[in-house]
């Protein structure tokens, strides 16, 4: 079994705040055992930094999660797989120097870099069109959503057509 994740944020989403909104998603194997979608707390000056407090979010998340199947004694692949769809958040993640627009987010950019260092956790680019945390992050087209409720797994219980969306 193999732990992997999908972390995304919408930059600048509320209209009314223009706080990002993160989400991410989490499956052991083909299974979704956690997700979250969730509006940050402060605003985001660039797209990037909100890519990257999704990372974030994922990291520790992953984290606890490592440590709950752990104890739990249920085994499973590692490193971890992390899947992001913005290449300068995982150039960020990579890159040991700090650059003077990254300060503000140095201590976000040592939680993630941490556990890259350690090897249990390896960050890979995605395409947009692949990335299933879109579906907590934003409005999508009902084909994309549909599609999208297909990759997590989800079903209707309340269809009365073959158990579809």
């Amino acid at each position: 079994m193999h732990l992997k994740a999908y972390s995304d944020s919408d930059w600048a989403t509320c209209l009314d705040s223009r706080k990002p909104v993160i989400g991410f998603s989490v499956f052991l194997g083909e299974s979704l055992i956690s997700w979250k979608s969730k509006k940050q707390q402060t605003i985001s000056k660039i797209s990037f930094e909100a890519e990257y407090r999704a990372l974030v979010a994922t990291t520790c998340e992953l984290k606890w999660l490592t440590f709950l199947l752990q104890d739990l004694h249920v085994p499973f692949i590692t490193p971890t797989t992390l899947y992001c769809d913005s290449q300068s958040a995982i150039q960020i993640a990579s890159n040991q120097v700090f650059h003077e627009h990254t300060k503000h987010i140095e201590i976000d950019c040592h939680i993630v870099r941490e556990k890259l260092n350690a090897g249990l956790l390896k960050l890979l680019l995605i395409s947009s069109a692949m990335q299933t945390a879109d579906i907590l992050t934003k409005p999508l087209h009902p084909s994309a959503f549909k599609e999208l409720v297909c990759k997590l797994g989800m079903k209707n219980i309340y269809s009365q057509l073959d158990g579809g969306w």
